[in-house]
């Protein structure tokens, strides 16, 4: 295996973070925002490589209905506005594990990587997730608590870190 690294920003739009999104998604996205665009200077500036998470959900009436968030074409599922972009590197998922879409794991094996450091929405969805994913796909993954958070109660949050720290999963 390579000693290639990813940064993975997961799931950082407009819809989870910007002032008229849903209640549900209470995240201080000021304190949030300003730890992801540190961390992706300074990991860039450590040779990583910087790879973006977009939930989307397919642009059908049923999904606007009962889901109402990150529905393709709408500027909600845009990533969030205030958010450093450093790379093209950016694939679409509809389910919570960035490697159940196929061309991110195409892109994944094809490059190789040795280690992912996640960080992103939501510690107990799609981070959690996706470390399992990258777990799954035989790569190391560390997980930045100053980057990542929740929604959930904080007696989920201690149950998912526990879960995670003991399949391997570290964090930062």
């Amino acid at each position: 295996m390579s000693d290639k690294k990813a940064l993975i920003v997961i799931d950082l739009q407009n819809d989870y973070l910007w002032n008229n999104r849903k209640a549900m998604f209470s995240y201080n996205t000021e304190k949030l925002i300003n730890s992801v665009n540190t961390t992706i200077a300074d990991y860039k500036n450590n040779g990583y490589d910087i790879i973006y998470i977009l939930q989307i959900f397919p642009n059908i009436i049923t999904n606007k209905w009962f889901i109402g968030f990150s529905i393709k074409g709408t500027q909600g599922a845009e990533l969030y506005e205030k958010l450093n972009v450093v790379s093209d590197l950016c694939f679409e998922k509809n389910l919570p594990d960035a490697y159940s879409s196929k061309q991110f794991k195409e892109y994944m094996k094809k490059q190789n990587y040795s280690e992912v450091v996640l960080c992103g929405l939501d510690e107990c969805g799609c981070v959690q997730a996706t470390a399992k994913g990258a777990l799954k796909n035989n790569t190391k993954v560390s997980i930045i608590q100053n980057c990542t958070v929740s929604r959930f109660s904080d007696e989920k949050i201690k149950k998912t870190r526990e879960a995670l720290l003991k399949s391997g999963v570290k964090y930062i």
